[in-house]
């Protein structure tokens, strides 16, 4: 894994061991950051499921202004923490070692662009979304990493599907909120 564009660029980053890991490949990575490539200056990003925390980094070395790393496990956080140290961007960070479902549940920030990469066929991206889509800013892009064969909703709350590319094994499937004239609130 590597820092693919941005301050960082060029940084190897590291990940943990084991077949319950799996960092999203460079050229899936690459395309989630192209979808998005002008949402990101100034912006504050959500990295659920983090794991090593590229992402995260990646959205940072790109100039976002903030990021928040939630992951469960105290060992992919700390493989993130040493990431985000060794890449310069530590300080734009906030590392949360919690469930996702109680993490979601006390959040009181908002995101501009959120990144949903659970563990696979474990039902846990459907269970985030709706309450990821509750944190959002107006503007918001939620991308979310899924096996080609996990079907997604078309709509949740005010996001709907925008648009799903396909990287071999791998589906990647962008969020946005609908468009809805006359709203006062937003």
């Amino acid at each position: 894994m590597r820092v693919i564009t941005g301050s960082a660029r060029g940084r190897r980053l590291i990940t943990l061991e084991g077949e319950s890991v799996r960092p999203t490949a460079d050229r899936v990575k690459e395309a989630m950051f192209s979808a998005v490539q002008f949402e990101i200056e100034g912006r504050s990003v959500l990295d659920l499921f983090a794991g090593s925390g590229q992402l995260a980094v990646e959205a940072l070395s790109r100039g976002a202004a903030k990021a928040v790393l939630v992951d469960a496990a105290k060992a992919s956080l700390a493989v993130a923490e040493k990431n985000l140290t060794s890449t310069g961007l530590r300080d734009r960070a906030r590392l949360v070692n919690s469930d996702f479902v109680a993490y979601l549940s006390s959040c009181r920030e908002r995101f501009d662009l959120a990144f949903l990469d659970p563990p696979y066929r474990t039902g846990l991206l459907q269970r985030a979304l709706p309450a990821v889509e509750k944190l959002m800013n107006p503007g918001g892009t939620i991308l979310c990493e899924h096996p080609i064969d996990e079907t997604l909703p078309d709509a949740v709350g005010a996001f709907t599907k925008y648009r799903s590319h396909k990287y071999g094994k791998i589906m990647v499937t962008l969020y946005r909120r609908q468009a809805e004239e006359g709203r006062e609130d937003e």
